[in-house]
């Protein structure tokens, strides 16, 4: 039984045989109306979604299963013994999703699960995203020998991010991170990833000239909030929300940050418009970064295919 936390655990070919297979899944949809026919999916929120609970229920719906969601506040995982509900969880279905908060939420219960088990979201990986980022590439550009620049914050994203392009070695992702944020990865992750030469991170304090520079080279520019999505309005993070947004609007993806580059603009959603991305750019990019969350579907219908056993 194999689980995906992130990629740690997968080959090169795996993950080339899980996008293979959503290609031809989004192609043809007609040929896997059955194929988890009879399988139940269980998918557990801490974290608040739109896109991961709808792409994973619409997704294994279109194979034939069914699904039970649950809020992690309404479940006993609030106040039982998480071990235990998990196990009796897994009594009951055949495969499960969950979007946590805490990473180390995701490897008790990638330890500990009967079933195949998807991290749909944790404050450290976020796979899934990258597996639907990857389709979108190889969609539109043919393969993964793309330039992508993230300018962000080091988070969830951009450590799968990371991960997949280090692991892949096609392509080359550059990283301009003047924020970072607890993610807990190891401590030689990042520099681990520079050695492969798919991953290079440039000086956060280089000025917005030399920016604009390596912009005009990309194929792909990808954002993400700067602030979690679950803090954005909270009243207790507002001063931390005004330092964030004051370091960082020089990087906002804006018609003047692009001026003379030929990339098109990815970001994961939901997006903070007026802040990373303004809204003329959200709207020039709108179908493409509608094509990069549509294919969130079709990418985690594949891992639950591939994790179930259904290969193809």
């Amino acid at each position: 039984m194999k689980n995906m936390l992130n990629f740690k655990n997968f080959s090169v070919e795996e993950l080339d045989t899980i996008l293979n297979m959503a290609l031809k899944m989004k192609q043809h949809p007609e040929d896997y109306t059955e194929l988890l026919k009879g399988k139940k999916l269980y998918t557990l929120f801490e974290k608040t979604s739109t896109r991961t609970f709808l792409s994973f229920t619409s997704g294994m719906t279109e194979l034939g299963g069914t699904y039970y969601n649950q809020l992690w506040e309404d479940s006993n995982f609030v106040l039982g013994e998480p071990v235990s509900e998990l196990r009796y969880v897994g009594r009951n279905v055949d495969i499960i999703m969950a979007r946590l908060i805490k990473n180390e939420t995701v490897e008790l219960f990638g330890a500990n699960t009967t079933v195949p088990f998807i991290n749909g979201c944790d404050s450290t990986y976020h796979p899934c995203q990258i597996l639907a980022d990857a389709l979108t590439l190889i969609e539109h550009f043919g393969d993964l020998n793309v330039k992508l620049l993230y300018i962000g914050a080091k988070n969830n994203v951009f450590n799968s991010l990371v991960e997949f392009f280090s692991k892949m070695q096609r392509g080359t992702l550059y990283g301009l991170t003047p924020l970072v944020n607890e993610t807990a990865v190891e401590k030689d992750f990042y520099e681990n990833a520079k050695k492969t030469g798919y991953y290079v991170e440039l000086d956060p304090a280089m000025s917005m000239e030399a920016a604009k520079s390596y912009v005009k080279e990309m194929d792909v520019l990808y954002t993400d909030t700067w602030v979690d999505m679950e803090f954005f309005n909270n009243p207790a993070y507002q001063k931390q929300k005004e330092e964030t947004l004051a370091k960082m609007m020089p990087y906002q993806i804006n018609k003047a940050f692009l001026e003379g580059s030929h990339a098109k603009v990815m970001h994961d959603m939901p997006m903070h418009v007026g802040y990373e991305i303004s809204e003329e750019v959200e709207q020039e990019f709108m179908e493409f970064i509608l094509d990069q969350a549509e294919n969130r579907r079709h990418a985690e219908k594949a891992v639950m295919a591939y994790l179930l056993d259904k290969k193809f």
